[in-house]
């Protein structure tokens, strides 16, 4: 009895001390059977990833060949979606994730899976049958699905690893205004007309994300060759904005069918020379003009740009 406690006692502190730092999902439509076969065909469609009921991206999923693996049957996933990727839309506290997917043909019969896992700032470490493992994920889980037509996973998590921002705790947008929608379209309006010599206002957008090497990018000068090639950011007239209300302080702000709030010609883009200096005006132009704009009202009455 002392030799087990003592070893509680050296195993306890290891144990207390892991934290929570991540969450990962992972979902693939697919047709065949993951339990006896190494490999499923995935089915081809369009999915929508809603965090905490807002849009929050959508991917293509194209009709492929994904790997079973491992001893769990693991798919390869279609849609892989991490917590620490999800920025400001993440709460700190409980979320929830909604997946939507809908088959290029909506006729046939598949499955669908989704997976999560916790990951965390420790590994763990065990001997079993004779083979040694390590991990840092815990708590790993999934749901399956037989379907025709459109499928949707939804499920609850805690991130207490993310930030907590002011803004998460105004209150809900219940209603807009003819007032707000003019206020909207010109907030649209300012962020189109940033994009041109000398991209001060853009810049200013980038320096505020974490991801973006503010420097390199100017030495690169990525966005002057990107204009110089011909590059434009076609502003929206306002009856083109859609405002979507989604229950929380976050209403989004789409073009009226339309891909991107934001489109520009892609003949343009495709004029700048060289892969490194694409992927860099690409990078920045993703940041800066997304396919739809996050926006809250403050409390003062005034909207801003969260996302």
């Amino acid at each position: 009895m002392v030799k087990i406690f003592l070893v509680l006692m050296l195993f306890w502190p290891a144990v207390a001390a892991a934290a929570i730092v991540n969450m990962e999902f992972k979902f693939t439509p697919y047709i065949g059977d993951p339990a006896t076969s190494d490999q499923v065909d995935t089915v081809p469609g369009n999915a929508k990833v809603f965090i905490n009921n807002v849009l929050f991206a959508e991917q293509e999923v194209r009709a492929d060949k994904a790997l079973v693996l491992f001893d769990e049957r693991e798919i390869s996933p279609s849609v892989w979606v991490t917590a620490s990727s999800l920025g400001a839309a993440l709460r700190k506290g409980k979320n929830s994730i909604k997946i939507e997917f809908m088959p290029t043909k909506a006729d046939e019969p598949y499955s669908a899976r989704l997976c999560w896992v916790t990951v965390m700032d420790q590994s763990t470490e065990k001997i079993e049958g004779g083979r040694f493992e390590a991990t840092n994920q815990s708590g790993a889980g999934q749901e399956d699905k037989k379907a025709k037509g459109a499928v949707v996973f939804e499920r609850e998590f805690v991130a207490e690893f993310a930030v907590d921002l002011p803004w998460h705790h105004y209150a809900a947008v219940t209603s807009i205004t003819e007032e707000d929608k003019k206020s909207l379209a010109l907030l649209v309006t300012k962020r189109t007309e940033a994009f041109k010599p000398k991209f001060e206002g853009v810049y200013e957008i980038l320096k505020q994300n974490p991801n973006v090497t503010l420097k390199e990018l100017k030495k690169a000068k990525c966005l002057d060759k990107a204009y110089a090639a011909g590059v434009r950011i076609v502003p929206p007239e306002q009856d083109q904005l859609d405002f979507v209300m989604t229950g929380n302080p976050e209403v989004v702000v789409n073009r009226k069918g339309a891909a991107s709030l934001f489109p520009f010609d892609e003949k343009s883009f495709a004029k700048i020379k060289g892969d490194e200096l694409q992927m860099c005006v690409a990078m920045a132009l993703s940041v800066v003009y997304p396919p739809r704009l996050m926006v809250v009202r403050t409390p003062s009455g005034a909207w801003e740009v969260v996302y």
